[in-house]
């Protein structure tokens, strides 16, 4: 195909797809599914090899929040029966931490539902971030607290911080539809000041929300201009409770032509598939790690998550390895730049397992639309109010549903597959990591 051709060529170059291009990938058929993933998989394996990062969220803080995000379940007049706890004392969140980092995550998303930070929540942040570092060396540490305020991005530098995550979510367009207590424009100011400050910039979209193919198109060129390091992909989890509780509107092939789609317009940037992966992906997760290079392990903010045995498991079965604490997630010329994350080691992943060098000259040099290298509390939640957790409890077999636009009617919702966290942080159970 044609098309495809092009695309590969232009992301092993770091060129910028046409906004037509990046449409068309949305709008393949089911026939040429496989085509359109072995071809954004060779721009994966390019820029990242076969590695995949893993990354494991703590959520210092659950429920509450006084934004109303429709997604999130732990919005203003959520009726979701989430856990509500305030804030976890440094070491309860460090321990929380080790759990994910034993599994083998090499980064630790610290996530605060709210609208943003006071600034005597910065310094409660800010000393959980050296407990962490104190006890795990060489671990990356992003913050995912809201809106910030002027200095607060660089207080939490100061504090270790290796990455800041706040996701655009939807198009400029339709973003009031889905919030009305802080705009678009806010998200946008708020990775401005993370980025400004030497942290990781992290940001993403939501798929999933009865957003349009031309709304995906606008936030992942959007998200390209604030050139991240790292982009979560999360999938809508229609939590009972909240005002998008009946949009299922996903299926896995479509899932996965977003992934596609966004690792053209982002080809050598982190792409993390963040909330959502078990319930709409389900068995198809595997040929997602082919246009991913990093997941979450283990449960989200608010919903469990796909065991994490399972997690190594599938990576190991698909033919992948889990990046190691020594290996650089980004590619050279962008971990050069990247405030402080995956800073150890060599450029692991500039090259092409496969031989598909790309001469970086004359490529457009501003890379994808990467930003922060690392991960980010990305998973639904990375939000606004921190919420929107992300996953289902993907371990219940079966499937959640999904169709390939938002004019395309849903099979019927699997909200059983939709399971409330009741253990980790905030309880007295074991983690699942």
């Amino acid at each position: 195909m044609d098309l495809l051709n092009t695309l590969v060529d232009k992301g092993l170059r770091r060129e910028t797809p046409t906004r037509e291009e990046a449409l068309a990938v949305l709008r393949t058929s089911d026939d040429e599914l496989l085509d359109v993933v072995a071809a954004a998989g060779k721009v994966r394996r390019h820029w990242f090899g076969r590695r995949v990062k893993l990354n494991y969220l703590v959520n210092l803080k659950s429920g509450l929040c006084p934004e109303d995000c429709s997604y999130c379940s732990q919005r203003l007049g959520s009726k979701a029966g989430i856990l509500k706890y305030t804030w976890l004392k440094p070491d309860e969140a460090s321990k929380a931490a080790a759990a994910g980092l034993a599994g083998g995550a090499k980064r630790v998303c610290l996530v605060a539902s709210g609208r943003g930070p006071t600034d005597r929540d910065v310094d409660r942040v800010s000393d959980t971030i050296k407990a962490i570092k104190e006890q795990n060396e060489g671990v990356e540490v992003c913050a995912c607290l809201g809106l910030l305020s002027d200095g607060q991005a660089e207080r939490l530098r100061e504090a270790g911080a290796d990455a800041y995550n706040h996701n655009l979510n939807t198009s400029e367009a339709t973003y009031a539809d889905i919030t009305t207590t802080h705009t678009y424009a806010d998200r946008v100011e708020t990775v401005q000041k993370a980025h400004a400050a030497g942290l990781s910039a992290c940001s993403g979209l939501i798929a999933g929300m009865g957003e349009s193919d031309e709304d995906l198109i606008d936030v992942v060129f959007s998200l390209r201009e604030l050139d991240p390091d790292s982009v979560p992909v999360n999938f809508l989890i229609p939590f009972e409770g909240t005002p998008l509780a009946k949009e299922w509107n996903l299926t896995p092939q479509r899932c996965l032509r977003i992934l596609a789609m966004v690792r053209f317009v982002c080809p050598d940037v982190e792409v993390r598939i963040a909330g959502g992966r078990e319930v709409h992906l389900r068995t198809m997760q595997p040929l997602a790690l082919h246009l991913a290079n990093s997941i979450f392990l283990g449960d989200y903010l608010t919903s469990e998550g796909q065991a994490g045995k399972a997690d190594l498991e599938m990576i190991a079965d698909a033919g992948f390895e889990v990046e190691g604490a020594d290996q650089v997630t980004l590619p050279e010329h962008r971990a050069a730049g990247a405030g402080g994350c995956g800073s150890h080691a060599d450029a692991g992943g500039c090259g092409s397992q496969e031989g598909e060098k790309a001469s970086a000259g004359g490529a457009h040099a501003a890379s994808g639309c990467g930003a922060h290298a690392g991960s980010g509390c990305g998973s639904h939640e990375a939000a606004g109010c921190g919420s929107h957790e992300g996953a289902g409890c993907g371990s219940h077999e079966g499937g959640g549903v999904c169709g390939t636009s938002a004019a395309v009617p849903a099979a019927e919702p699997r909200t059983d597959l939709v399971a409330v966290r009741r253990r980790g942080a905030g309880t007295d159970l074991a983690p699942n990591a």
